[in-house]
């Protein structure tokens, strides 16, 4: 039986993706000094437009954009300035591109200038439990809006997580939220299970593996694995070092039924995303 989305198309923008014919790729834009994988990299403007345009290039589907890192033990910076790392990387991208822009923040000010500045998605780490005002601002605005699972929060999350049912809760967790979001008025929701986000290495595996049973929620999958973590401590290797691990995990998200997988290796993840897709909908 082919594993395909309850929803199949969606309108991000100007782009229509239906999702029963591939899954499609987020890049990920970390417009921060210290971010887990590429802190700092792309931290000035232009650095993060010129990597933008690259990854439109590779063949990215959406541009998630964040200004404040979420790292385990990271802390919180005001929205001010995560407001002034981010708005003009989406105001310069959005004059040379259509395709969905994602804007990654749980502070509703930030969330409402940045969809101002042309962002389609609110990329909502909280899962819209944080910033009581987020789920009016994403509505009002008519964008979309992606709803992570975490415990706890990036401060505290890896402070020896623990679940007495890891998928039920989590699975309670998005349901709930995603309801949430429908009654106020946002009708475009994708989940995401929040791999790394208050989660043992184990919880991740077991996350992957039994990624299709939330599409019972009857929205799209995100699932974000790259260059995270448990690959690293599977394959005893810094962060710069796992390409391979990284397209294996997307392997197996897509083969158990995510929608939309959110990479930093645009290029090298299409390609691997069209060899898993074509195995798991049967055809070329």
């Amino acid at each position: 039986m082919e594993k395909t989305s309850p929803i199949l198309a969606y309108q991000l923008g100007e782009t229509r993706f239906e999702f029963a014919t591939r899954t499609y790729l987020m890049g990920i834009l970390n417009v921060t000094p210290d971010s887990f994988s590429d802190g700092g990299r792309f931290f000035d403007q232009t650095d993060a437009v010129l990597h933008a345009f690259q990854m439109i290039k590779d063949g990215v589907d959406i541009i998630d954009i964040g200004g404040e890192s979420t790292r385990p033990g990271a802390d919180q910076i005001p929205a001010a300035e995560e407001t002034r790392r981010v708005v003009p990387v989406i105001t310069k991208v959005r004059q040379k591109t259509k395709l969905p822009l994602s804007i990654d923040t749980y502070k509703s000010e930030v969330a409402r200038e940045a969809l101002k500045a042309g962002a389609n998605i609110v990329n909502d780490i909280t899962g819209l439990h944080g910033d009581p005002k987020m789920t009016d601002i994403i509505a009002e605005a008519g964008a979309s809006v992606v709803i992570m699972h975490i415990k706890g929060t990036p401060k505290n999350m890896q402070a020896d997580p623990h679940y007495d049912d890891l998928i039920v809760e989590i699975y309670d967790y998005l349901a709930k939220a995603v309801e949430k979001a429908r009654s106020a008025g946002i009708n475009q929701v994708m989940i995401d299970p929040g791999i790394g986000f208050g989660k043992t290495a184990d919880h991740n595996l077991e996350l992957i593996n039994r990624l299709e049973e939330f599409r019972s929620i009857g929205v799209p999958i995100l699932i974000g694995v790259s260059r995270k973590s448990f690959i690293g401590r599977i394959l005893e290797t810094p962060v710069e070092a796992r390409l391979e691990g990284t397209a294996a995990a997307v392997t197996a998200s897509i083969l158990h039924g995510a929608d939309v997988v959110r990479v930093h290796d645009v290029r090298e993840m299409r390609r691997v995303a069209l060899v898993a897709d074509a195995i798991r909908r049967q055809r070329i």
